[in-house]
């Protein structure tokens, strides 16, 4: 009776599960599986009340941005964008008078001269000015790579960077006087004088140099350090190979340049779209309307004529060409193997 009872067989406590060992282990089960749940809920409360305390940390620190971004941009730009649909004198906010879209409509109604010259003229400016200071910087800043004290040449082209634009256009246009040095010197080889900025077929361009020279040194410091990230190994490699300094500029440095070159282009292409005191010191938009561009236009229309609606119309006219020639460059140079 004692061995049956201590053997193991069936009905005994020790043995197989009966009814009395299934019930406390079934109840001890449903507390072993209620614990882990409430802690997952505690801790995923706490992470939540963590996660809204940092981010209302991150905001307070970013307040002062956001609220210069509201201040200074966004208002600006929802008042602009209500003045294009309005007609306005620039005194007070009572004489707002809406009119639709109908200062849009006369910026290229017939007759009009804001697509042709104007728009036009900033097409062209901005285009020769990419174009030459692109080629001139990738030249210089080639250049300046194989030479000795390299920083003192960055910062003799970086120069006119850091003059201010009435200086520099000044100096300019008294360079292309009649009796300026530009003539002196075209005087000299036997060539007749040209009336640079008083020939409407000759101011353009002109100023268009200027422009570009004026650029060159930004454009310079950005080149020579995409030249300097090129690696060495790749020259050694062509060295090696047998390939000329042409054939190592076009097939090694150009295409491992074309980031630099993107940013390069696209900056030079805004600014040059955005354009407006190089061409109001040097020719005030003259002869004519043979350099007047968009952002002239836009300051004459609002300060000159009191015509603020329009003014802002063709901002955002401009704002939209702007986008458009960016986003056909990223498409470009994206089609070349560039990940912009």
């Amino acid at each position: 009776m004692v061995n049956a009872l201590t053997s193991g067989t069936p009905g005994t406590t020790e043995g197989a599960p009966g009814p009395l060992s299934t019930a406390p282990a079934g109840s001890a089960g449903s507390a072993g599986s209620v614990g882990p749940v409430v802690d997952g809920r505690i801790r995923s409360l706490s992470q939540t009340r963590t996660r809204r305390r940092q981010s209302v940390v991150a905001y307070l620190f970013l307040a002062p941005t956001l609220l210069f971004f509201t201040v200074f941009l966004i208002l600006p730009l929802g008042f602009a964008l209500l003045l294009s649909m309005s007609r306005w004198a620039g005194f007070d906010l009572a004489d707002i008078d809406p009119v639709g879209l109908d200062n849009f409509t006369s910026l290229f109604a017939d007759g009009s001269t804001f697509l042709a010259p104007i728009l036009t003229n900033t097409l062209l400016f901005a285009l020769g000015t990419v174009a030459l200071a692109l080629a001139g910087s990738v030249l210089v800043a080639t250049c300046i790579d194989k030479l000795w004290f390299q920083g003192l040449w960055r910062t003799l082209y970086f120069l006119p960077i850091v003059t201010t634009v009435v200086a520099v256009g000044n100096v300019w246009k008294y360079m292309y006087e009649p009796g300026g040095l530009v003539n002196g010197i075209l005087n000299t080889l036997g060539l007749g004088s040209v009336a640079f900025l008083q020939d409407p077929d000759t101011a353009l361009p002109s100023v268009v140099v200027v422009q570009a020279w004026a650029s060159l040194g930004s454009a310079i410091l950005i080149l020579t350090a995409g030249l300097k990230s090129i690696p060495e190994s790749y020259y050694e490699a062509a060295a090696l190979d047998g390939a000329g300094p042409v054939t190592v500029f076009w097939k090694i440095t150009l295409p491992l340049l074309r980031p630099s070159l993107l940013f390069v282009c696209i900056t030079q292409f805004i600014g040059g779209l955005q354009s407006f005191a190089l061409i109001i010191v040097m020719t005030k938009g003259g002869p004519g309307d043979a350099t007047n561009v968009a952002a002239l236009e836009m300051y004459r229309q609002a300060f000159s004529y009191g015509d603020w609606g329009t003014a802002s119309a063709a901002a955002f006219v401009l704002f939209v060409v702007v986008l458009m020639v960016t986003l056909v460059q990223l498409w470009i140079f994206r089609r070349k193997g560039e990940d912009a």
